[in-house]
Protein backbone atom coordinates (compact mmCIF):
# COMPACT_ATOMS: atom_id res chain seq x y z
CA UNK A 1 0.00 0.00 0.00
CA UNK A 2 2.69 2.27 0.36
CA UNK A 3 4.20 1.93 -2.93
CA UNK A 4 0.87 3.02 -4.39
CA UNK A 5 0.44 6.10 -2.29
CA UNK A 6 3.74 7.31 -3.37
CA UNK A 7 3.00 6.38 -7.58
CA UNK A 8 -0.52 8.26 -6.39
CA UNK A 9 1.28 11.38 -5.42
CA UNK A 10 3.80 11.51 -8.14
CA UNK A 11 0.89 11.06 -10.27
CA UNK A 12 -0.43 13.80 -8.24
CA UNK A 13 2.41 16.10 -9.01
CA UNK A 14 2.88 15.35 -12.40
CA UNK A 15 -0.87 16.14 -13.64
CA UNK A 16 -0.45 19.65 -11.11
CA UNK A 17 3.28 20.49 -13.44
CA UNK A 18 1.21 19.84 -16.41
CA UNK A 19 -2.30 21.39 -15.33
CA UNK A 20 -2.37 23.82 -18.36
CA UNK A 21 -0.46 21.21 -20.92
CA UNK A 22 -2.03 18.63 -23.19
CA UNK A 23 0.22 16.54 -21.25
CA UNK A 24 -0.51 14.42 -18.53
CA UNK A 25 2.97 12.98 -17.13
CA UNK A 26 7.14 13.12 -17.49
CA UNK A 27 7.28 10.58 -20.73
CA UNK A 28 5.21 13.08 -22.64
CA UNK A 29 7.19 15.91 -21.78
CA UNK A 30 9.13 17.56 -25.25
CA UNK A 31 12.54 19.62 -24.98
CA UNK A 32 11.18 22.59 -23.92
CA UNK A 33 9.49 20.79 -20.91
CA UNK A 34 11.88 18.64 -19.84
CA UNK A 35 14.44 21.79 -19.67
CA UNK A 36 12.24 23.68 -17.47
CA UNK A 37 11.30 20.93 -15.59
CA UNK A 38 14.10 19.02 -14.94
CA UNK A 39 16.27 21.36 -13.29
CA UNK A 40 19.05 19.02 -11.72
CA UNK A 41 21.60 19.76 -8.72
CA UNK A 42 25.06 20.28 -9.46
CA UNK A 43 26.73 16.59 -8.61
CA UNK A 44 23.15 15.52 -10.53
CA UNK A 45 24.75 17.45 -13.55
CA UNK A 46 28.33 16.71 -12.98
CA UNK A 47 27.35 12.87 -12.97
CA UNK A 48 24.82 13.04 -16.34
CA UNK A 49 27.78 14.62 -18.16
CA UNK A 50 30.01 11.73 -17.15
CA UNK A 51 27.76 9.04 -18.07
CA UNK A 52 27.15 10.91 -21.10
CA UNK A 53 30.48 10.38 -22.45
CA UNK A 54 31.95 7.22 -20.64
CA UNK A 55 28.56 5.40 -22.38
CA UNK A 56 28.54 7.78 -25.86
CA UNK A 57 25.13 7.91 -25.21
CA UNK A 58 22.98 10.40 -27.58
CA UNK A 59 20.92 13.48 -27.24
CA UNK A 60 17.54 11.52 -26.87
CA UNK A 61 19.19 9.28 -24.79
CA UNK A 62 20.15 12.28 -22.50
CA UNK A 63 16.49 13.61 -22.33
CA UNK A 64 15.50 9.98 -21.91
CA UNK A 65 17.22 9.88 -18.91
CA UNK A 66 16.00 13.01 -17.84
CA UNK A 67 12.24 12.34 -17.83
CA UNK A 68 13.19 9.19 -16.07
CA UNK A 69 15.23 11.00 -13.07
CA UNK A 70 12.12 13.58 -13.09
CA UNK A 71 9.77 10.63 -11.97
CA UNK A 72 12.01 9.84 -9.51
CA UNK A 73 12.16 12.66 -7.95
CA UNK A 74 8.40 12.69 -8.07
CA UNK A 75 8.06 9.86 -6.61
CA UNK A 76 10.80 10.91 -4.16
CA UNK A 77 8.22 13.64 -3.41
CA UNK A 78 11.09 16.58 -4.68
CA UNK A 79 10.71 19.32 -6.91
CA UNK A 80 14.48 19.24 -7.54
CA UNK A 81 16.30 16.20 -9.33
CA UNK A 82 19.50 14.54 -7.29
CA UNK A 83 22.09 13.08 -7.92
CA UNK A 84 20.81 10.11 -6.61
CA UNK A 85 17.56 10.41 -8.73
CA UNK A 86 20.22 10.75 -12.00
CA UNK A 87 21.90 7.93 -10.74
CA UNK A 88 18.93 5.70 -10.49
CA UNK A 89 18.23 6.90 -14.05
CA UNK A 90 21.10 5.68 -15.85
CA UNK A 91 20.82 2.35 -14.08
CA UNK A 92 17.73 1.98 -15.89
CA UNK A 93 19.41 3.01 -19.15
CA UNK A 94 22.12 0.86 -18.79
CA UNK A 95 20.02 -2.12 -18.04
CA UNK A 96 17.69 -1.51 -21.01
CA UNK A 97 20.63 -0.96 -23.40
CA UNK A 98 22.44 -4.45 -22.14
CA UNK A 99 18.91 -6.39 -23.02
Amino acid sequence: MAVRCRVDRARSRQLERFLDRKIVCNSQMGARDTRRHCELDSAGERLLDAAIERLHLSARAYGRILKIARTIADLDGRDRILAAHVAESIQYRALDRSA
